[in-house]
């Protein structure tokens, strides 16, 4: 990257979780930023004690990571805004967004989910909205405690124009966050937002007390479900083998800070979705992106039983073992999808 850091103006929208592991990231690497928050009294909580106590607690927050709830503030004059919010969000504040976003910004999303109804992925929705063109998505393996914590991470960029994705790659690298590149936009965001619906299926499979057979036998096949959605839009199959693909899905549906695990966890042991959520504050993406995934698969005749069943025990009320029967009980078949 030819700019130095001092140089690059950098802006963050968002204020959960991941958007507080991305600014404190981005803070630690010397960039003095603007980072938008919805909620007042969380901004204010960051300003007085540098700590995001509800979503990101007990993580000391880089004091180059600048709190505001003027979004024109973290927007306006950046080269670089990292758009970090729950994805049933996104087209709203991409609206309030659109005024401040200059004609050479690069806008990075790192929101990970498909909308409702419309069944775009993040960076579509944000190019409808804004109609912007210098899109790019970040995913990959990463829990934004442990990036918080500077625990060793890998992701990838993808953006259509390579000198794009080479921006953002030398923005967000460090030491502890190392950064790939791909072109592939459809296969990373599918990866990521997928992933989430089949970890809700993991959760669930521990939750029954069922074993590693179970697991890897559902992750393996989940897997192939996010192949063939991704396929049908087209992705590259080999993404899907990379970190926004089997390597996101083996930490969401696998780790035990995996918000979408938990919840499948807490149903295979009984509870309803209504009682889950009245006792969560953050976002299980894959609740809302399961209703998408099983219209939109339902729309581009896709198999995908895995994400089907955990749309039916979301939405209508389906026994976890019920549907562990039905997809065990499935007609037989080869195990690879014909060429």
């Amino acid at each position: 990257m030819h700019l130095p850091i001092a140089e690059i103006k950098v802006g963050v929208v968002g204020g959960g979780s991941w958007g507080s592991a991305i600014a404190h990231l981005l803070g630690l690497k010397g960039f003095h930023l603007d980072w938008w928050i919805y909620e007042a009294e969380v901004c204010e909580q960051i300003e007085k004690l540098r700590e995001n106590k509800v979503f990101l607690p007990e993580i000391l927050i880089s004091r180059n990571a600048v709190p505001t709830t003027d979004i024109g503030q973290a927007v306006s004059d950046k080269d670089l805004v990292a758009v970090v919010v729950p994805s049933h969000h996104l087209r709203d504040v991409a609206c309030r967004m659109k005024a401040y976003i200059g004609k050479n910004t690069i806008l990075v999303s790192a929101s990970k989910g498909i909308e409702n109804k419309t069944y775009l992925t993040m960076s579509a929705v944000l190019k409808e909205v804004t109609a912007h063109h210098r899109i790019c998505v970040l995913s990959g393996p990463s829990f934004a405690s442990e990036v918080a914590r500077q625990v060793p991470t890998v992701v990838t960029v993808a953006a259509e124009e390579p000198e794009t994705a080479f921006f953002a790659q030398h923005v967000f690298a460090a030491p502890f966050f190392r950064v790939y590149t791909s072109n592939d936009i459809t296969g990373v965001e599918l990866g990521g937002a997928v992933k989430n619906v089949i970890a809700i299926a993991s959760g669930i499979v521990d939750g029954l007390g069922l074993g590693f057979n179970t697991r890897a036998a559902l992750i393996t096949r989940g897997l192939v479900e996010i192949r063939r959605l991704g396929l049908k839009l087209g992705a590259r199959p080999e993404t899907f083998t990379g970190l926004a693909g089997v390597g996101d899905l083996i930490l969401t549906c696998t780790g035990e800070l995996s918000r979408n695990h938990t919840v499948g966890k807490k149903i295979g042991e009984g509870l309803k979705l209504k009682e889950i959520l009245s006792g969560m504050r953050m976002v299980a993406e894959g609740i809302k992106t399961a209703e998408s995934v099983y219209h939109l698969s339902k729309r581009l005749n896709v198999e995908m039983p895995i994400c089907h069943q955990v749309y039916r025990i979301l939405y209508d009320d389906l026994s976890p073992k019920e549907a562990l029967y039905l997809l065990m009980t499935r007609e037989l078949k080869q195990e690879t999808d014909d060429p």
